[in-house]
């Protein structure tokens, strides 16, 4: 069973189980109809749309995470199933003319699941926004493909070089300052040894999605080499360029990464520099910037905690 399915797995054995209770509590009640009463038309209908609603649920369970939404989604369609499937019973079991709740398990469901379907796909709506004005930090105007990294994928150091110089000119064309951050994870090659190359690529894929996160639609996050990031900080100073490095280095370090294998937190921490473009070109304020981190890993390790 794929793991998010597994993951979910009570919500579909409690919805089979109240769709087998359904069953049953007919049988109990009614009779078996003679075939000839029976309504094709009605049971493909009413059967296959129960079956389309159960593959719905299959798919968002295995590809969702548990959460508010999934269970929004969740509940919406296991409303719409099981009437769906109540509708179907009725056209194979005959119930004396005195019953009246399977009229209320047939339609009463119905509306409820719609209701929770709504505030699902509202909620869902927002949260693809999120996703999607999170998604736009990695883009640029002038995107190559072949100059963006496969792991993570943000911009290489040559994607970098060229966006520096771009930006250079457009701070001096406009009189803005430009300023940018560097952030290299401490340790990332004992992790590598330890837990293994695979979990440290995890590693660097949650790093990325959490430092573009933490900075702002307008700035550009690459990765320079290996574990090291330069976030690039257009119409920033350097007090406020020195602010957005710090919270970059507080969020690694909160950052409550799990391994794969045992589930234990990694600690993560970062060292981190932040440069003001001066008079200069693209490779020596890359140059200044790279020279920045180094003053900072010499540093004693109260200063940079």
């Amino acid at each position: 069973m794929p793991p998010l399915l597994k993951l979910h797995a009570w919500k579909l054995a409690g919805l089979l189980l109240l769709a087998n209770l359904g069953l049953l509590a007919h049988l109990i009640a009614g009779s078996i109809k003679p075939t000839s009463l029976w309504n094709w038309t009605d049971i493909l209908g009413e059967g296959g749309s129960a079956l389309l609603v159960l593959l719905w649920i299959g798919l968002l369970l295995k590809s969702r995470p548990a959460g508010s939404v999934t269970n929004l989604l969740f509940f919406g369609l296991a409303c719409l199933f099981f009437s769906l499937w109540m509708d179907s019973v009725d056209e194979f079991v005959q119930l004396p003319a005195g019953v009246g709740w399977d009229k209320w398990l047939e339609s009463g469901p119905m509306p409820v699941g719609f209701v929770l379907m709504t505030l699902g796909i509202y909620h869902w709506h927002r949260e693809q926004l999120a996703i999607s004005a999170q998604m736009e930090k990695r883009e640029r105007l002038f995107r190559e493909h072949r100059l963006f990294d496969k792991l993570t994928p943000l911009g290489t150091a040559d994607y970098l070089r060229l966006q520096v110089q771009q930006a250079l000119q457009q701070s001096r064309e406009e009189g803005q300052p430009l300023a940018l951050a560097i952030l290299d994870l401490d340790g990332f090659g004992r992790l590598n040894r330890e837990h293994g190359h695979a979990e440290g690529d995890r590693v660097l894929q949650s790093l990325t999605q959490l430092l573009l996160l933490n900075l702002r639609r307008q700035d550009l996050l690459c990765r320079l080499a290996g574990d090291r990031f330069v976030a690039l900080l257009p119409a920033t100073g350097a007090q406020q360029a020195q602010q957005i490095a710090g919270e970059l280095q507080e969020a690694v370090r909160h950052l409550a990464y799990r391994s794969s294998r045992n589930g234990e937190r990694l600690r993560l921490s970062a060292c981190v520099a932040s440069v003001l473009a001066q008079d200069e070109d693209g490779e020596s304020l890359l140059r200044r910037l790279n020279l920045a981190l180094a003053h900072a890993k010499q540093a004693p390790a109260v200063k940079r905690a």
